[in-house]
């Protein structure tokens, strides 16, 4: 019998931190409305056997572009790489990379139109590892905007200097939710989908939930921004780790939005908190046995991420009287529907809807 909580019942994110939105608007009236590039750090030597391209891509998801540049390259898929996946109604730039040994560069070409264009193409000696950039840039059109605007200025200057609980975004979980019922079920059986493409998406499906659920609690009684005894705590863009009782009280990192707690993202092995900390996390752990079991039965090791989500460089103006224009950068693997959702109320177009930001 599964015991995990039915999909009717799963609250997929999680209470607001900063009160009741102050309006509602519609995202996505069209891909140009949601543009994201990745920040990538790494400097391409210019020679080496793998092709790294920096390609544009609109109304496309990322599998789509690499089965369409395999194609071309005459190679199997498994040797396109990228950093991350991305949006289809967007318009986003992404690197990917192709192992080519002794091969000259293919011709594209026939690629390249008004959905897909090439903006920088190099030689590398090592290809594309997931997760390689280092963060991802928004540029986010809101439209038919009906909000209190003194109210909305306010908010968006406080989620500047204070961030907003890092949630992982719907688009996480598929659509109403059906991510989550399928985890469910596989867990309930105490079995893993036979095709690694759906095994890897509903085992980040359950740590999703399970993250979210913890964070949920923190943001209910208002710890999600401030350190606990026995957290654990982490840098933004930095996967060290490290007890808060090695923290200065007076620390300015963590006003400075630089240093967070943070929750787990659970597998095996002993969590690293202790006291207050752990006892919730191990409550939540409890309620959601099923889940949990299964995780630590397929072999995830027990990880962690932050729980506050700092904005950086959060800029915004308004087009027009009805429309809000937002730019900012995340960390990776952070969803920019957690910045949005504390502003506005988001309506989808018809065929809208969001896929993965990382």
């Amino acid at each position: 019998m599964n015991d995990s909580p039915s999909i009717a019942s799963v609250d997929l994110l999680g209470p607001l931190a900063w009160g009741e939105p102050c309006g509602r608007a519609v995202l996505k009236a069209s891909p140009e409305d949601f543009r994201v590039t990745e920040v990538m750090d790494i400097e391409l030597s210019g020679a080496g056997e793998h092709l790294w391209l920096l390609i544009e891509k609109r109304n496309l998801n990322t599998e789509e572009v690499a089965r369409q540049l395999a194609r071309i390259a005459g190679v199997k898929l498994r040797d396109v790489s990228y950093a991350g996946m991305k949006d289809r109604l967007a318009v986003t730039s992404q690197w990917f990379s192709l192992q080519l040994p002794g091969r000259e560069d293919p011709d594209f070409s026939i690629l390249w139109g008004d959905n897909l264009r090439c903006l920088e193409m190099r030689r590398h000696s090592r290809k594309l590892q997931r997760g390689a950039h280092s963060a991802n840039g928004f540029v986010i059109r809101l439209n038919r905007l009906d909000a209190d605007l003194p109210a909305l200025e306010e908010r968006l200057q406080q989620i500047a200097r204070q961030g907003v609980p890092n949630y992982f975004g719907p688009q996480r979980f598929g659509r109403g939710g059906s991510n989550v019922f399928d985890a469910q079920g596989w867990a309930a059986r105490e079995a893993l989908p036979p095709a690694r493409g759906t095994r890897s998406r509903l085992l980040s499906t359950a740590r999703s939930l399970l993250f979210n659920q913890l964070l949920a609690k923190r943001v209910a009684d208002g710890s999600w921004n401030r350190v606990l005894p026995g957290d654990c705590l982490a840098f933004t863009n930095s996967r060290s780790q490290f007890a808060a009782e090695r923290l200065e009280v007076n620390d300015s990192r963590l006003a400075a939005l630089d240093l967070h707690p943070t929750g787990p993202l659970w597998g095996v092995g002993e969590l690293s908190v202790s006291g207050q900390t752990r006892e919730m996390e191990q409550e939540m752990a409890a309620g959601e046995n099923v889940l949990t079991r299964w995780l630590e039965k397929a072999g995830l090791e027990q990880a962690r991420r932050i729980l506050r989500l700092p904005i950086e460089a959060l800029a915004w103006h308004y087009p027009s009287p009805d429309s809000l224009e937002l730019e900012f950068t995340l960390p990776t693997g952070c969803f920019a529907t957690a910045v949005l959702r504390e502003l506005v109320i988001l309506d989808d177009e018809p065929g809208g809807g969001l896929e993965s930001e990382l």
